[in-house]
């Protein structure tokens, strides 16, 4: 993919930030117009969007519109039904001391937006950040991931086939071009991606001091206890662990077993995988690819000497491996030690909760937390730790709720996204004091006279 030159880039950079000192973003019928356009974009080009994204990640269809193309519409109606309200400026409380101003929050754009999106879900991570950026009024920069070429270019087209470059920008290229953007000023980088790339986003906005919010990853937990209904249990963490073959940062990445239902688990995950994806899941239409040849090299590396008990079967040259089962894992393997962003789920027991417990707290703070069993028990296990989000007797769908704010901690990312929460993302919450002139307390003011009722005012 050839990489857009340094020249556009500064073009399209002078462009939005004269475009955006005219104002006009900040109408709200003008964002509306906008976000329409948007929808009847998405739908336009719902074709060209399953086609690439069979080309680069062997995804059906099913599957892409359920993850990526009907999340991006729901949210992009979520804002056209919600923003007037959202937008509207919100009285705050005056406390009786400031006698006689009144107070109010306003949502402002904070201008010039960065959007670098990876190539796990490629189209709905980089379009529903951009639904924030035009709601809150922003102009943007989008910037995919050159490992999905065939997305990459789609979503370029599209981009320029409904906005001007003055308005919503689109980059392409290497590592390059990634560099070269980040040491540009922005007014807000919103960055999806692993927690290494993460950490040089975070280095290259703190030059400029410019917001960010990362959506990064981690090592989510799942834990199946002895009251979990194992049938459950097993199907779900099978869908969730094999969901664009793993390669998802939601995905459950290592699994604590109760030892009495590791054996019973084991065979009904196997079922689970055979249920959804047929006896050879490589000559099936629904098993996605991983994404290239060197992915497959680092995660073949990660079977090595594993004691495989489900799947592990490895095809390079059609980037296919197996879901994945492996049981007696110790803690120091190399694949506990990195997310594994594939197919293979580490098994370990524990007898008693306490022990996962115990493990998740002295590691880094996961995006995610799945726990199977009671539901109270489950709320016990949530209040002993802490993720960006959980589940409690399902995995990943938390992220379906535009109701429920999107994010990580810790290493696994800061700020929160989706609904209201994408539209405060890209905004800056203004306070607003105002006072009229028909009252002037002369307390304020030296040499402070009556200072005892001051005081006793302030209730200090």
């Amino acid at each position: 993919m050839e990489n857009t030159s340094q020249i556009a880039i500064e073009k399209m950079l002078d462009g939005q930030r004269h475009f955006f000192s005219t104002h006009r973003t900040k109408n709200i019928d003008f964002r509306l117009e906008q976000l329409k356009k948007f929808r009847a974009a998405v739908k336009r080009y719902e074709p060209k969007i399953l086609e690439a994204l069979w080309v680069d990640l062997h995804r059906p269809p099913e599957e892409i519109y359920m993850t990526e193309i009907s999340i991006v519409l729901k949210e992009i109606g979520n804002h056209i039904r919600h923003l007037r309200r959202w937008a509207k400026p919100h009285r705050a409380p005056t406390p009786l001391r400031l006698f006689p101003s009144k107070s109010e929050v306003i949502c402002e754009p904070l201008g010039i937006a960065l959007i670098i999106a990876p190539w796990n879900y490629p189209f709905q991570l980089l379009m529903n950040a951009l639904v924030g950026a035009i709601s809150s009024g922003c102009c943007a920069i989008l910037k995919a991931s050159p490992y999905t070429p065939t997305i990459a270019k789609v979503m370029e087209e599209m981009i320029r086939d409904t906005f001007s470059d003055d308005y919503v920008g689109f980059a392409q290229g290497n590592r390059d071009v990634n560099i070269f953007l980040l040491e540009q000023q922005f007014d807000v980088i919103f960055f999806t991606g692993s927690a290494e790339l993460g950490k040089k986003v975070m280095k290259a906005a703190a030059e400029h001091l410019t917001p960010v919010v990362l959506e990064l990853g981690g090592k989510n937990p799942c834990i199946v206890d002895s009251s979990a209904n194992v049938d459950v249990a097993a199907n779900r963490i099978a869908w969730g662990k094999t969901l664009n073959a793993g390669q998802i940062c939601l995905a459950p990445d290592y699994l604590f077993i109760h030892r009495s239902l590791k054996r019973e688990f084991t065979i009904k995950f196997e079922a689970a995988i055979t249920k959804i994806h047929g006896k050879c899941c490589q000559k099936g239409s629904y098993y996605p690819r991983i994404v290239n040849r060197k992915s497959v090299e680092r995660l073949k590396e990660l079977l090595k000497d594993a004691n495989v008990v489900v799947g592990g079967q490895v095809n390079e040259p059609d980037r296919y491996i197996a879901p994945t089962l492996i049981d007696d894992v110790a803690t120091d393997h190399p694949i506990m030690q990195q997310e594994i962003f594939g197919p293979i789920l580490p098994m370990l027991t524990f007898d008693d909760v306490n022990e996962p417990v115990s493990y998740i707290n002295t590691h880094e703070k996961p995006l995610a937390i799945y726990y199977f069993g009671s539901a109270c028990k489950g709320k016990e296990v949530l209040r002993k730790t802490t993720s960006g989000g959980a589940c409690i007797n399902d995995v990943i769908m938390h992220v379906a709720n535009h109701h429920l704010p999107f994010g990580g901690v810790g290493k696994s990312g800061t700020g929160r996204y989706h609904g209201k929460d994408s539209f405060l993302a890209f905004s800056n919450r203004r306070a607003i004091l105002s006072t009229p002139t028909w009252l002037d307390i002369a307390t304020r003011y030296p040499p402070f006279r009556h200072f005892g009722a001051l005081r006793k005012m302030l209730n200090i």
